[in-house]
């Protein structure tokens, strides 16, 4: 017998020591495995509460964690399942396709991630008839532990007891001792580490109130004394969801704002000979809330850059905030919001991993959805038709990400014009400012005999220059208030050029337009040279920005400027006559002098 132990297919000790590296990204997503069990169970009440220890550290007392718990009121487990859930890949709800569960590798799988010895009590019929187990890594190691141990009646430690909010009729109380993985050192820490997470992850659990999470944590020594005793709040990336953890002031109003009539768009999806349906949200933040200097130096655009990505929500409860499809290390990119709602029986196609934190398939395809659907001889149909032929699992989820891109870049469109040159709401310009500058030489020239078409409308009653204006910049794509602000701004202090982005067709870098006695310039948002010089030259800088970014954006202008130079020079030697090139060598020659004096005090 001893002979054919040491031959084990998988000796249990090395098995076990090889789950601990099983992925679990930090204590908080380890946490929320438990959680799920909980809300499985069908808990409406759930506490997180983190024991502390004081230890002496180099000569001063510090208080370092000791126990993590998570209590329930869920319907509790018996001696049969509670011995089954503390197996790997075993439990009641294996193949559920109707809950969050499935997997039967949360308890005991999350719990050995984060520490050596975790311990379970349950009971289904008052805390008095509570069965007990547990697993011991320093057991197993020793060869000591090769099944679970059989569940004992044993009664709830009076350390739990004492700080908990309530003990229900049923529930289940999960205990991790020995916390040697854990990657936070004090209870504080853990407690705001999770509650962002646990407040995303069961955001609509927590909206609508089936489950309210409490976060505690306490002193052994002093249990009766909550040094943290809070409720995780609904954070919700979409920014729609009010009450919620968003710093005032949109604590208790949204954030965002749904995409007009494409917040969301539900998609039929075949697989397996199923039918199957998919949700995609989207959102975007409101205007007012950019309507500020530095709006993602505020401690709302923190937060919101806490959660970019694409939100993967799997029967009311998030996965994961997937980075596949966000564009670098862009800080508009907290501004908008996707959201993709499926239901457990995608989770093949999905590619959902067995610890719920990531959706496998889903990220290799949107990292790589440009090349899949570009490139080659054949024509994004034909591709798409051999796709079919191949019956390639993925097909539908290029559908899915290859809708949100493009939405995406609609989004993204809106964002950079939804409010340029924030804060500039004050009525008088900065005298250093070109707009500034620019009228004083143009002025000038007025006086010296040069005409502009647009300055006959410069005798317009004001009231009628402004409500003109703030119309031609609304139809520019800038929200009424700002182009409002904008419009008034700019003809009660007499400035001559206004300035707007715009999401214009054709290939125009930027076009002119004489409206109510301006000089209206729109920049052309999808032209490169928008990327590679106005924008990296923008004066809206966030104060998270690094130098390092900082000095890459500089490098981008500088680049961006020498190519626009030199595409005016090759357009210059394009010309397919001498005197072609002259008269467009005469317009340079004049547009330089024009830009001589424009430029000279600067």
């Amino acid at each position: 017998m001893a002979d054919s132990l040491a031959f084990d297919l998988v000796p249990t000790h090395l098995a076990v020591q090889a789950m601990r590296d099983n992925g679990y990204r930090n204590t908080a997503y380890a946490v929320a495995e438990l959680i799920d069990n909980s809300i499985q169970a069908g808990a409406t009440s759930v506490e997180l509460l983190c024991c502390e220890d004081e230890e002496l550290v180099q000569h001063r007392v510090r208080r370092r964690i000791a126990h993590v718990a998570v209590l329930d009121n869920g319907s509790g487990m018996d001696a049969k399942v509670l011995r089954m859930a503390l197996q790997f890949g075993n439990g009641t709800h294996l193949g559920d396709r109707n809950g969050i569960g499935r997997f039967g590798m949360g308890l005991p799988s999350a719990s050995i991630s984060q520490c050596k010895k975790v311990e379970v009590w349950s009971w289904t019929d008052g805390p008095a008839s509570s069965v007990y187990s547990y697993i011991d890594l320093e057991e197993v190691a020793r060869s000591r532990m090769r099944e679970v141990p059989a569940p004992t009646p044993r009664a709830l430690p009076e350390l739990w007891t004492s700080v908990a909010r309530s003990v229900a009729r049923s529930g289940t109380l999960v205990v991790w001792s020995v916390l040697d993985r854990c990657m936070w050192r004090t209870a504080l820490s853990v407690i705001r580490n999770s509650e962002f997470l646990i407040g995303r992850m069961y955001r609509r659990f927590l909206h609508d109130g089936r489950v309210a999470i409490r976060l505690a944590a306490f002193v052994k020594d002093d249990p009766t004394t909550m040094t943290i005793d809070d409720y995780a709040v609904a954070n919700d990336p979409m920014y729609l969801m009010v009450p919620s953890s968003t710093p005032a002031p949109y604590d208790n109003e949204p954030l965002f704002q749904h995409d007009g009539d494409n917040y969301e768009i539900p998609m039929e999806i075949e697989f397996q000979g199923v039918c199957h349906t998919v949700k995609i949200r989207f959102s975007f933040a409101r205007e007012e809330a950019r309507n500020r200097p530095n709006a993602g130096a505020t401690d709302y655009g923190k937060h919101a850059a806490r959660n970019i990505g694409v939100s993967l929500v799997r029967a009311d409860r998030e996965l994961d905030m997937d980075q596949a499809l966000v564009n670098g290390y862009d800080p508009r990119e907290r501004w908008w919001g996707v959201e993709v709602d499926f239901p457990p029986s995608l989770d093949e196609l999905f590619g959902v991993t067995n610890n719920k934190q990531a959706a496998r398939h889903f990220s290799e395809v949107a990292s790589n959805i440009k090349s899949l659907l570009s490139g080659g001889e054949t024509s994004l149909t034909e591709r798409l038709d051999n796709l079919k032929e191949d019956e390639d699992p993925t097909l539908p989820l290029m559908d899915i990400i290859s809708l949100i891109d493009r939405r995406l870049g609609t989004l993204r469109n809106l964002i950079k014009v939804q409010h340029k040159g924030t804060g500039k709401g004050r009525k008088r310009y900065d005298p250093n400012a070109p707009e500034v500058q620019a009228t004083e030489v143009t002025r000038e020239r007025q006086l010296e005999g040069h005409e502009g078409f647009s300055d006959a409308d410069e005798q317009l009653p004001e009231a009628e220059r402004t409500a003109t204006l703030t119309q031609e910049l609304v139809d520019t794509g800038l929200g009424e208030e700002q182009a409002r602000e904008l419009a008034a701004r700019t003809i009660e202090s007499g400035i001559k050029y206004t300035f707007a982005e715009a999401n214009l067709e054709g290939r125009s870098f930027f076009t002119v337009r004489p409206v109510a006695g301006e000089i209206l310039i729109k920049i052309n948002i999808n032209h490169p040279a928008y990327k590679n010089l106005v924008e990296v030259l923008e004066e809206d800088v966030d104060d998270d920005l690094s130098p390092e970014h900082l000095r890459e954006r500089l490098t981008r202008a500088n680049r961006g400027l020498k190519l626009l130079l030199m595409a005016w020079a090759r357009y210059e030697d394009e010309q397919p006559s001498e005197e072609k090139r002259e008269e467009i060598q005469d317009i340079r020659t004049d547009w330089g002098r024009v830009a001589a004096r424009f430029l000279r005090n600067t």
